[in-house]
């Protein structure tokens, strides 16, 4: 592969995205403390510091530390790895509109997950992610397939993978109808939610996601490259054949991390790395990473709406994504630009 030497960026310039990416780090680690009181029992800041720092099996002890921590991290993480996925998939197919979920990714690993888990209770849930990642796979394929190529139009890309997600959430309904007595947790589940979750799921997830991350950004030059069009990717000495795969696979590996964990959670991995790129990001390092961090920080957001609007009961997590989503993508929609093919580089 054939790569390019890039000219130094201002001073003022090199120091934007560091400063970004912090100032977003730091606004999820808040949200993430504030998160600590938040609840169906509010916990005053005095009462949060002492249960930080106590060992002692108080109950408050085991809110902050059994519940409420490992759980606004999952969240953090989840959309982290969601904005991730949804980046590389639009790199990869040059389509502002792909993401886990129009691409069937995200229905391609609940589908399976709920047939294990209704025909095949024996089946440990440590097995779950290795059984959606093959059916994202498989899912992610199928569009790709439909769409008649992986350079298809934003308009077949989306009529494909709506197809595909909508065939197998039909066959997720039918394993729902058989389920009996399952149907509540897991329609619950479906919708997003990270209730109960604490330091096993978020150990669970962490791999997947960490792998994910870890491979992207070793390989941005590569998706820098996918970006363009495939003359150009090819002329530079970029083998398609091998690239375009483990692109694909990065992008499945944190859905089949965080799908077991979190369910299906919308339209962060559309909108974030929009987002991202209305900052401007130099590459697409930059941009993967700050794509993760606003991942991060508006799952971790909806998270405390989702547990505290309509406390002591929760809403699904999902539900929120998908409320605070919706007009955020109209908005970035009404910008084309926004949503040009040029802007997936």
């Amino acid at each position: 592969m054939t790569t390019r030497r890039a000219a130094s960026p201002p001073r003022g310039e090199a120091l934007r995205m560091p400063v970004l990416t912090g100032l977003l780090l730091v606004l999820a680690a808040l949200a993430i403390a504030g998160g600590l009181a938040i609840g169906d029992r509010t916990l005053p800041s005095g009462t949060v510091l002492d249960a930080l720092v106590s060992k002692a099996g108080r109950v408050d002890t085991i809110l902050v530390w059994t519940l409420r921590l490992p759980r606004s991290l999952a969240a953090f993480l989840a959309g982290a790895g969601l904005a991730l996925a949804g980046f590389l998939l639009q790199a990869l197919t040059r389509n502002p509109l792909a993401g886990p979920g129009l691409t069937g990714v995200s229905a391609g690993a609940v589908a399976p997950i709920v047939a294990a888990f209704v025909f095949w209770p024996a089946l440990s849930s440590v097995w779950y992610p290795l059984v959606g990642f093959a059916g994202g796979m498989a899912a992610a394929s199928a569009t790709f397939l439909i769409a008649s190529g992986r350079m298809a139009s934003p308009l077949h890309l989306a009529l494909g993978g709506m197809s595909v997600s909508l065939f197998l959430h039909a066959v997720t309904t039918y394993v729902l109808l058989l389920s009996g007595p399952q149907v509540p947790s897991l329609l619950f589940w479906l919708a997003g939610g990270l209730q109960g979750r604490s330091w096993p799921q978020l150990a669970a997830m962490t791999p997947f996601v960490a792998v994910a991350l870890a491979g992207a950004l070793s390989i941005h030059r590569v998706v820098d490259l996918l970006s363009l069009s495939e003359g150009a990717a090819m002329g530079m000495g970029l083998r398609l054949a091998l690239w375009r795969p483990l692109v694909l696979f990065l992008a499945v590996l944190p859905v089949a991390g965080i799908v077991p964990v979190a369910g299906p959670i919308a339209f962060v991995g559309l909108a974030a790395p929009h987002i991202a790129r209305l900052l401007r990001p130099p590459g697409s390092g930059w941009a993967m990473t700050l794509a993760a961090a606003i991942g991060g920080l508006t799952t971790v957001l909806a998270d405390l709406i989702a547990r505290s609007i309509a406390a002591p009961r929760e809403l699904p997590v999902g539900l929120v994504t998908a409320l605070i989503g919706g007009p955020v993508f109209l908005y970035l929609v009404q910008r084309p630009r926004a949503l040009a093919v040029e802007a997936c580089r």
